[in-house]
C-alpha cells in the first residue's frame, strides 16, 4: 500500500506574459480552478500509475466546498480517502501565475493542512509493505512521527523535501535523514539540504552523494529537462534522460515524478528502470496544464513494460 501523508489544496492558476516581482501587477485575461497540494497531487500521480485502491491518502482540508471537491477529486482517480479528516480551518489554496515558457511561481495558503496530526495514522497501517511518501507541507512533527513509525515497521520511506522550509534547521534535516529510504530534491533543495547540515558541496551532485552517505540513503535530485540522478548509500550513480518536449505547465511535475516513482518501488521495480519511468511521467504531465490533469495514466507511460 502506498500511503501519502500530506496536503491538499486548490490551485488558482493564471496564464500570464510574465511571472511579477515585487511591486508589480500583470494582467491575465482569465483564471482556472484545478486540485492540488503536493500530497493530493502525488496521491493522484500513484493512483493512475498503480491503479485504484492501491493509493492512500491522509491529510485535512476544511468543512467548505474547496474540501468537499478535493476528497471527491481523489476519490475519481482511485485514492482511498477514509482518512481525510475536514477541520474548522479553511482549504489550502494555492495562487499559480504560469508564463508563456511553461515556468511557474506559487504561493500557498496551508489551511487546514496546518492541523495535519499524527493521529491521523492507523497503527494498522505500518507494516513491511508500506511505502509512505512525505513532503513539506504539513507540518513537520507529525510527518516525522508518520516516518518513525514507518521505519519501525519495516516500511519504505519516501521524502520528498518541498517546498523547503524557510527556517531549515540542521536538526530537522539529521532527522529526516535518519528516517528516510529515499530523498528526493531538486538541484536547489539539495544544496539547501546540504547546507544545514554543514556541508559544502560544489554542485547538486556532491550535494546528493554527501546527503546519501550522511543518511544511509538513496538520494534522488531531479532537474526538469536534464532527467534525474540517484546516489545510493553506497555511492553507486544512477542517472535517466527526460524525454525531449515543448512544455506547456511544468506545475505538478516534480509531483508526477514522486507519485510514479512511488508506484514503481512499491511493486519492486529495479531502481534504474523507476527513475526512467518517473522521467517520462513528468514530461507528459507538462504536456497539460494544471497540476493534476495532465498526469499520466499507466497506459500512457511506454517506458513501463
Amino acid at each position: 500500500m502506498i500511503l501519502v501523508f500530506g496536503s491538499l489544496n486548490i490551485d488558482l492558476v493564471a496564464q500570464v506574459p510574465v511571472i511579477p516581482g515585487p511591486g508589480r501587477t500583470v494582467l491575465a485575461p482569465s483564471y482556472e480552478t484545478h486540485f492540488g497540494g503536493k500530497g493530493a497531487n502525488q496521491a493522484v500521480a500513484a493512483a493512475r500509475i498503480a491503479g485504484p485502491g492501491q493509493v492512500r491518502m491522509v491529510g485535512r482540508v476544511g468543512r467548505d466546498g474547496f474540501g468537499d471537491g478535493a476528497i471527491e477529486n481523489l476519490r475519481a482517480n482511485g485514492v482511498d480517502t477514509n482518512l481525510v479528516v475536514k477541520t474548522d480551518e479553511p482549504t489550502g489554496c494555492a495562487f499559480i501565475t504560469v508564463d508563456q515558457s511553461g515556468e511557474n511561481a506559487i504561493t500557498v495558503a496551508s489551511g487546514a493542512n496546518l492541523t495535519a496530526s499524527a493521529s491521523d495514522l492507523p497503527a494498522a497501517l505500518f507494516g513491511p509493505d508500506t511505502v509512505l511518501v512525505l513532503q513539506m507541507e504539513v507540518p513537520f512533527a507529525p510527518a516525522l512521527e508518520a516516518a518513525r513509525r514507518t521505519t519501525a515497521a519495516s516500511g519504505t520511506v519516501i521524502w520528498n523535501l518541498a517546498p523547503v522550509p524557510e527556517h531549515m534547521t540542521r536538526e530537522m534535516v539529521t532527522e529526516l535523514l535518519a528516517v528516510t529510504d529515499y530523498l528526493l530534491v531538486n538541484e536547489h533543495e539539495a544544496l539547501d539540504a546540504a547546507a544545514a547540515v554543514g556541508l559544502d558541496p560544489a554542485d547538486c551532485e556532491a550535494a546528493a552523494a554527501e546527503l546519501a552517505k550522511a543518511g544511509g540513503l538513496t538520494c534522488i535530485v531531479t532537474a526538469g529537462a536534464q532527467g534525474a540522478l540517484a546516489v545510493t548509500r553506497h555511492g553507486t550513480r544512477l542517472r535517466a534522460p527526460a524525454p525531449s518536449i515543448t512544455p506547456i505547465d511544468t506545475t505538478g511535475a516534480g509531483d508526477t515524478f514522486v507519485g510514479a516513482l512511488a508506484s514503481m518501488l512499491s511493486e519492486k521495480v529495479p531502481l534504474q528502470k523507476s527513475l526512467e519511468i518517473g522521467c517520462e511521467a513528468a514530461a507528459l504531465k507538462c504536456l497539460k496544464a494544471g497540476s493534476q490533469d495532465g498526469m499520466p495514466a499507466r497506459g500512457a507511460v511506454k517506458s513501463i513494460a
